[in-house]
């Protein structure tokens, strides 16, 4: 999946002002980054996000003024075989196309980021049809030229359950990570704002929380109490939808009874197995940073499960 949040982001922040936005919309290889990742350009030379990491985006900087100027849409390529690309620095050993279109209603409509922010706000993905013969982009393809399509999906969301020690890291962690991370817990003496500074603090019994947030494939839910009274209904509430990832903290003895606990409670094989316990890669973890880092790489594997 293409981050393209803080692009988002400076699209509201630069509406109604000259822009370029720049898309890779092939690649091949060891591309540096993936399709759909978005680099948009101010006409006074801001930009915000990346197409490359790097390697070429002094060359699209140069191609977008062209187009915020008037030129039209291009698809510029990079590759190991171009001399050209070693020139700009794509020497990693890939191929990326890059198309550079105008925002505006001849390129990239302005009025698209507003349909993709409402979308991720209901929690819908929204894909984008651009035809990269026109550089036009619609919600639909063109009936005409070859079509790429984007795929915009809601922001991640984490839900801790347990406000424990690990919780601490793998909400700092996931935040990083550009995940929009929330702490569950009904214990205020656990729940405070000193020990998650900068988190989303929910005191609400787990169960009725994790169902206000209504996970989708974006969401992940993790149980860190060890008490089976909050642990469980959030597990339970967790299974009956379909969230990317669900994990749960405890050794396999205490996994083996939590799913004696959560048959009993009528939920089947099927919902059961889909719980990641003992939680996490097995990387050896030893303490609260280490677990909460091999949760998190396993939570990023179920986020990126279906785009390999």
């Amino acid at each position: 999946m293409a981050d393209n949040d803080s692009v988002l982001t400076a699209a509201r922040a630069w509406a109604g002002e000259p822009l370029a936005l720049a898309t890779v919309v092939s690649t091949w290889g060891s591309a540096p980054r993936p399709r759909g990742s978005h680099m948009l350009v101010h006409a006074d030379g801001r930009f915000e996000g990346s197409v490359s990491g790097g390697c070429v985006e002094t060359d699209i900087l140069a191609t977008a003024a062209e187009v915020i100027a008037g030129a039209p849409s291009q698809v510029k390529r990079y590759g190991v075989a171009d001399a050209a690309a070693w020139e700009v620095g794509l020497p990693c050993g890939g191929e990326i196309a890059v198309l550079v279109q105008p925002v505006s209603a001849e390129g990239f409509d302005p009025e698209l980021f507003d349909r993709i922010d409402d979308a991720r706000a209901e929690g819908r993905g929204l894909i984008v049809a651009t035809d990269l013969a026109t550089g036009r982009s619609d919600l639909r393809p063109q009936e005409t030229g070859e079509a790429f399509l984007n795929r915009y999906d809601p922001p991640r969301l984490l839900l801790i359950v347990g406000a424990v020690q690990i919780a601490q890291s793998l909400a700092q962690l996931a935040m990083t990570l550009g995940i929009r991370t929330i702490v569950i817990d009904p214990r205020a003496r656990f729940l405070t704002e000193e020990r998650f500074p900068g988190v989303t603090l929910d005191d609400r019994w787990p169960d009725e929380a994790v169902a206000a947030y209504t996970p989708g494939p974006s969401t992940a839910v993790v149980t860190l109490s060890h008490d089976t009274k909050i642990d469980d209904p959030a597990l339970i509430a967790a299974l009956g939808t379909d969230a990317a990832y669900v994990g749960a903290l405890g050794s396999r003895r205490s996994h083996a009874a939590r799913r004696e606990r959560l048959a009993e409670a009528g939920l089947s094989s099927e919902q059961i197995d889909r719980i990641d316990g003992p939680v996490g890669l097995d990387i050896g973890a030893i303490g609260p940073a280490e677990i909460a880092l091999s949760i998190a790489a396993a939570m990023i594997g179920a986020f990126n499960n279906d785009r390999r």
